[in-house]
Order: C-alpha cells, then structure tokens, then sequence
C-alpha cells in the first residue's frame, strides 16, 4: 500500500487498529512465519495512524523476505504445495480408486460367507458401530481401525482383511467412528476407546492394529489397559506435517492438538508395538514410521519391531495382511505368540 500525494486524508482510525484476525488467526500456507510480522508491519501500521511515510524499503524488504522463507519452508523444505503431495497418497498410486472399489467387492463377499456380528452399536453416534468375525470361543481378538485421513472411508471396505486371521483362528472386529469435520481428532481416540471397552470381555488377548490414519489411531488406543500390543501399519505418528497440509482443511488440528494426540513425542506405550510401511510408500509416510520406530526404541528397545516390507505401496502393503500367508499376518501372529 503506498500514500499518495494529495490523496484524501485518511480517516483517523482507533488506536487499537489491526488487521482483523491478523493475530488471532494463522494462515497455513505461510506457517510460523506471522508470528513475526509485528516486527515490520506494526510500523507500517503505525504510519498510516500518524500519517507519516512508511518504514524504509529496507525493513519492508526484510519481513517480506521472512515471509516468502516461510512460504518456501512450510514443512522440511516444502511448499504446500510440495507437502500436500508429499502426503497424497490417493495420487501417488495410480489406480487407487479401483484398488478401494475392489476392497469393497471382496469384503461384500467375505461378509456374505463368513457369519459375522454386523453394526454392534458401542456408543450413541451414528458411526459409532463395529462388525465382529468371531473365529470362536477363547481365541484371540484383532480390533482393526480404517484409515482415511480421519474424514473419509468406512469399516465395511476393510472386511476383506479378516480372511487372514480368520484362516488362524483369530478373531476380528472392525470399529467405526465419527469422522471430520463432525468430530475432532480426540474424540475419534474416545470414540475408539469407547469401541474397546465394549470389545474388551469378549477375549483376554485382544490387540489393535489399524491403517494409514488408523495406524495412528491403533497407537493411541496401546495405552488402553485392555491393549495387549499392536500392529500399526502405515501409519501418521507425527501430526505437525498433517496440521500444514490439505489434510488438515476439514482435521482442523490446532498447536494443541497436535501435541496432545502425536504418538511420535508421547511416552511408549511400554507394550509390543510394531510398525510397518511400504517400500515404494511415499517419502514422508517412510520417515514417519521410521522415526516412530527410532521413538519407540529409544524408551522401549525389547517391545517394539519395524517392517519394510519391499514393493509395497499405501494400498497394496494390506494384502500382506489379508493373506493367510502374508508377512504382516505373521507379523500379526508373532505379536500374539500363535505362530508356534
């Protein structure tokens, strides 16, 4: 904005002036970097209240040049840009779309063959049911949790993937929750310990396991005391990335929450936990595994396991779960000690 000579005098504003929202608000496409803006702006500000010319070119440059930083350095070097495609794994995996369309096929069909407890309701929200494939009496229980960013995806798609330990007989229950925008990300973790609580008289060895934002969600439910330990498969543990990313339009993660609800910078759950991602899994879906893992080991070295498993992408790593034959269903047995 520039004054120009003989323009009209501009109204005297209150002395209170400021952009509104301009502190209370942070755009995430800018990140941190408004934190810093009193530092050249409230000059300019100051200005235009005494009708006195602005700061110097210099000090203008300097916060604008802090500025465009910040825009370019959103996240680990990234733009949003650059991040939102570092976590888009829709488009990372051509043919995505069909690969869900044919979960939801398969799971149709498991369902129609197999007797199973269908839409047991745990709480009073519309989602808050879960689907139980009981391989019979006194054996151990696998509580799974879809993925979906939090804000998309149903339990019904993720049927399928009971075939595997149905094959070992292992139980296996598939939870719903609320999603995004309708509910924030601790009460989805409520939600889900509110599903455990239901399931926990039905076996004395249940774990969790989950995908993508359910790995997440599994790693927050180990400290549930019915919990045994888990396998997180792909998994979000570091939230701040998530918080400056399209994922987070509908999340609406705040600092807070953030820091409340990432399993990356929370005490080890002090029970087997094991982590697995896929070798050809975006960049950043690698490193937030890996860097869990290296938490974990770091409090926890004897409890906890991380899986490469080579080839893999975001989608296709759950074959390695839904096969009776799969490494992340012998994984699953290990956890369990049924693979004696």
């Amino acid at each position: 904005m520039h004054v120009l000579a003989g323009a009209a005098p501009l109204p005297r504003p209150n002395a209170s002036f400021e952009p509104a929202g301009l502190t209370h608000q942070r755009d995430t496409t800018i990140g941190h970097a408004c934190q810093n803006y009193r530092e050249a702006l409230l000059p300019c500000l100051a200005a235009v209240q005494r009708r006195q010319p602005f700061p110097s070119h210099d000090k203008r440059r300097i916060f604008f040049g802090k500025l465009s930083d910040a825009v370019m350095n959103l996240y680990r070097n990234m733009d949003r840009a650059a991040l939102d495609a570092a976590y888009n794994n829709g488009a990372a995996v051509p043919g995505s779309a069909g690969i869900v369309a044919s979960w939801q096929d398969r799971s149709k069909r498991l369902r129609s063959m197999r007797p199973a407890k269908l839409d047991l309701r745990y709480g009073e929200a519309e989602r808050n049911r879960l689907d139980y494939f009981d391989a019979g009496a006194g054996t151990p229980l696998l509580v799974f949790i879809h993925g979906g960013y939090w804000q998309m995806r149903e339990k019904e798609t993720f049927s399928f993937l009971a075939a595997g330990p149905l094959a070992h007989g292992i139980s296996v229950a598939l939870v719903g929750y609320t999603l995004a925008p309708e509910k924030r990300l601790g009460g989805m973790v409520a939600e889900i310990n509110a599903a455990l609580d239901f399931l926990a008289p039905s076996s004395n060895a249940l774990y969790v396991s989950g995908w993508s934002a359910g790995g997440h969600l599994a790693a927050m439910a180990m400290t549930h005391p019915a919990v045994k330990g888990g396998l997180a498969i792909s998994g979000i543990y570091d939230l701040e990335p998530i918080r400056l990313c399209y994922v987070n339009d509908k999340l609406g993660l705040d600092d807070e929450e953030v820091r409340r609800h990432s399993p990356l910078t929370l005490a080890a759950p002090g029970k087997p936990l094991r982590l697995a991602y896929g070798g050809n899994e975006l960049p950043e879906l690698q490193r937030q595994s890996e860097a869990y893992f290296q938490a974990l080991q770091s409090q926890q070295r004897d409890l906890c396991a991380l899986h490469r498993l080579a080839g893999h992408d975001h989608f296709s790593i759950l074959e390695e779960l839904a096969s009776p034959d799969g490494a992340l269903m012998h994984a699953t047995r290990r956890l369990m000690g049924t693979d004696r």
